[in-house]
Formats: C-alpha cells, structure tokens, sequence
C-alpha cells in the first residue's frame, strides 16, 4: 500500500498555490504506477524511489518541474519538452502534462528501468570519467604538500586516504581563485583530514 511522507505533504503545502494542484495529480500519478514507491524529500524537493531513484517535482515562483532520473534513456525525442530543470518544460498548470495515461506508462518505465539495472547515459559517462580520473596519478598542490610535510599526522592520514578522496582535496585547494580563499581552503582541509575526514565528508554523513 503506497505510504505518503509528511515531509512531502509540508513540501507541497508550502508550494505556490498554481503549483499545488500540479504536484499532487503527478504525486498521484506516481503512487498509482508504482503502489510500493518510497517518497522523501532529497536536496530539498519531492522524490520517489524504488530500486533508486525514480523521479523528483520541484515548485517553484513561477513554474513546477518534473524530473525524472533517467530521462535519457526513458523519453523519446517527441516526449521530451527540456526546460527549466525537468523533462517537461517550465509547467503553470496540470493541463501543460502529458494525459494521465501517458504518465502513468511514463513511470512504469521508469520503474522497469530500476528493477532492471540499466543506467542512464549520464551515470555511464560519469562511471567513465570517474575511471578516468582514478586511473590518473594524484597531484597534490604544493601548497598542501607543505602543509601536510609540517604536520605528521594529518600526513599519515592523508597518506592512508584512497586517491579518490586525496584527489578531492587537492582539486578543491587548486580551484580556488584568489590567495584568501585558497588559503582558507589549506586551513580547512589539514584541519579535516587529522581528523580522518574526506573533503565531501558532510554530504557523505547525511546517508
């Protein structure tokens, strides 16, 4: 039996009054292609899992969007209305939806997409570039070096992070533009990695 979040429900209350009616027909929607889907708020708006991630709605002044997950695999060039972030352009009212029957088959698809473990392009070009990168040797900035040089322990815990997360550190440190910030950046990070702690550690906490 589909379960609804309170967390969804304050979403949705809290949403522009056009937006209302438009979130709750595709939460509907979503509930009734897939009765064991799990909804949540994930970075803030409405999201719907099974098997991962399904789709997600966002409301916001002036338009509401849906979003889902695996849009380059699921929609067909004449499904895909691309605007403002979501597969079906910038929506003001239910009527801007595909037909109630469309959507319905839409997210079945998707569903099928999950339990079946196919990927979207862009997760595959993201494993890829994530391969790449991995197989690339860890540069670390000389100002790091330094840093981790005069204190042993932060060293010997950078020393024992997987390259993955020393690689984190170092293109934050390299990416900043002006000497304040990197700076600021150098102190943060020999302060987090004493402490074991990888450069995303606060998102990686939130499970």
């Amino acid at each position: 039996m589909s379960k609804r979040d309170p967390k969804v429900d304050a979403y949705v209350k809290k949403a522009p009054e056009f937006a209302r009616p438009i979130l709750e027909h595709m939460r509907d929607i979503v509930h009734l292609a897939c009765p064991d889907i799990v909804e949540t708020i994930k970075w803030g708006r409405p999201f719907f899992d099974h098997h991962g991630p399904v789709c997600g709605l966002a409301a916001f002044k002036a338009h509401c969007s849906v979003i889902f997950w695996k849009a380059d695999v699921l929609l067909t060039p004449d499904e895909r209305r691309d605007g403002a972030l979501g597969q079906f352009g910038r929506l003001v009212s239910v009527k801007d939806l595909p037909s109630k029957r469309e959507l319905i088959a839409l997210v079945k698809r998707a569903v099928l997409l999950n339990e079946d473990g196919v990927p979207a392009q862009w997760q595959e070009a993201r494993k890829q570039t994530r391969a790449t990168r991995a197989a690339k040797p860890v540069v670390v900035p000389a100002l790091l070096a330094e840093a981790l040089a005069k204190d042993a322990k932060a060293r010997k815990a950078f020393d024992a992070m997987p390259p993955s997360h020393q690689r984190e550190y170092a293109e934050w440190i390299d990416d900043a533009k002006r000497d304040e910030t990197r700076q600021r950046r150098l102190a943060q990070a020999v302060a987090q990695i004493r402490e074991g702690k990888s450069q995303n550690w606060r998102y990686e906490s939130r499970g």
